[in-house]
């Protein structure tokens, strides 16, 4: 079946290859940009330095704040996917950005996967309107409903180029890929760049520390390895992140952060409060002292490779000294076929072809299997071993957990299976 894409928009692009790594041109970035640096103190001590060099705070009270909130023209509620980006921005967490992208950094990171001064960055983040009215040099308040979370002096607005902007950053052009549609439907017309002035977090179900706030809770001068997910964790997720910590390029007192993300991900997944509360449960029952939890308010665009790059660096600047990459790590199918749009090691190898350049070591995920004689053990193990291996899929496991099945324990924790048949 023909892919629905931009052209039955009445748009255009090419359909060359999105991940073909280009030759990487430093240029100077712009003398006025969104990633002028707005520095925070840290603890010099923490093994990792942020992504730039220094760790963004924006946040201001008091006077200054009163004065950001004075000069603001007009308001604007943000969606829950900008609420994300916003918190982001003047927590640290895109350092270096001190803003919402414009034009030229936009397109920088559209079409290298790197600012304008040649830094790497994954995807780009930007602020979405529809809006003819709002021009440069307007400050607009951002809101969670009723609560002040930022002033937005924009300085610059343009039209995106959006079919570029997917085949480049998705690999592909087509609606049938979640982070495609969401670009091309959900989207305004136009992106706003310019500076942000943070005045409130966002006020969640689930506390989301910042990375000043992580940074400060982790071992000093430790390797921190992260470890990514957007589902609630079973038996297997958690048998790879802690082996992860046997890794040969892990130093051997080493911890891993589960960072999970608790933002709006695809239609389809569990939503965040729930994963949230299955995250807390399994915290307390294997209070194992080399793990340390954290959540991240963070929006999924399912972009394969590049979205491991964004990932990397975002953990990065949470204090990580390394990431484990998953098997078609931030993948999806289409939405009509069922076809991976990603390749299962992509996302891994684009990974390691930047892990020394961006200073966050890899750390490929085993491929675990359950046997009868030795428990977990890797894929090839088993094989050699020839071992019984045992398997539940994840459709099986919904339907065992909607008819009140037992679920075996080898699969599922007793306290996340617990949450989710309640909610």
């Amino acid at each position: 079946m023909s892919r629905v894409c931009f052209a039955l928009l009445g748009l255009l692009a090419s359909q060359t290859s999105a991940f073909v790594i280009p030759t990487t041109h430093i240029i100077r970035a712009p003398k006025a940009s969104t990633t002028q640096l707005a520095a925070t103190t840290m603890a010099a001590d923490v093994k990792q330095k942020p992504h730039g060099g220094k760790l963004v705070d924006l946040m201001v009270e008091g006077a200054a704040a009163e004065a950001a909130i004075a000069r603001a023209t007009s308001e604007v509620e943000l969606s829950d996917r900008q609420l994300c980006d916003v918190e982001l921005i003047v927590n640290g967490g895109f350092s270096p950005l001190t803003g919402f992208m414009n034009e030229e950094e936009y397109k920088s990171v559209v079409e290298t996967h790197r600012l304008p001064n040649g830094l790497l960055f994954g995807l780009p983040v930007v602020f979405d309107t529809d809006s003819e009215t709002i021009q440069p040099g307007a400050s607009i308040l951002l809101k969670q409903g009723d609560r002040p979370i930022a002033v937005f002096d924009v300085s610059a607005k343009y039209t995106p180029n959006k079919p570029l902007e997917a085949l480049k950053c998705y690999g592909t052009s087509s609606l049938e890929h979640p982070g495609v549609q969401m670009i091309a439907m959900e989207r305004g017309k136009y992106y706003l760049g310019g500076q942000l002035t943070g005045l409130n977090l966002p006020v969640r179900d689930f506390n989301c520390k910042t990375p000043k706030e992580v940074r400060a809770g982790l071992p000093k001068a430790k390797d921190v390895v992260a470890f990514q997910c957007r589902n609630p964790v079973h038996r297997a997720h958690y048998e790879l992140f802690t082996r992860a910590l046997d890794a040969p390029n892990v130093e051997k007192d080493g911890i891993v952060l589960v960072h999970p993300t608790c933002g709006p991900t695809q239609a389809d997944d569990i939503p965040g409060i729930v994963r949230y509360r299955t995250y807390e449960v399994l915290k307390e029952e294997t209070a194992n002292p080399r793990i340390e939890w954290a959540y991240l308010p963070y929006s999924m665009h399912m972009a394969g490779p590049r979205e491991a790059l964004q990932h990397m660096m975002i953990r990065k600047n949470y204090g990580c000294t390394h990431f484990i990459i998953g098997r078609d790590m931030a993948g999806s199918k289409s939405s009509v076929s069922g076809e991976d749009f990603y390749g299962a090691y992509d996302a891994q190898n684009f990974a390691k072809s930047i892990s020394k350049e961006l200073g966050v070591d890899t750390v490929p995920s085993l491929d675990l299997v359950f046997t009868e004689e030795e428990g977990y053990v890797t894929a090839e193990r088993a094989k050699e071993a020839n071992l019984s291996i045992k398997k539940l899929s994840g459709t099986k496991f919904r339907q065992m957990l909607r008819a009140g099945d037992d679920i075996p324990e080898w699969f599922a924790f007793k306290s996340v299976v617990k949450v989710l048949r309640e909610t």
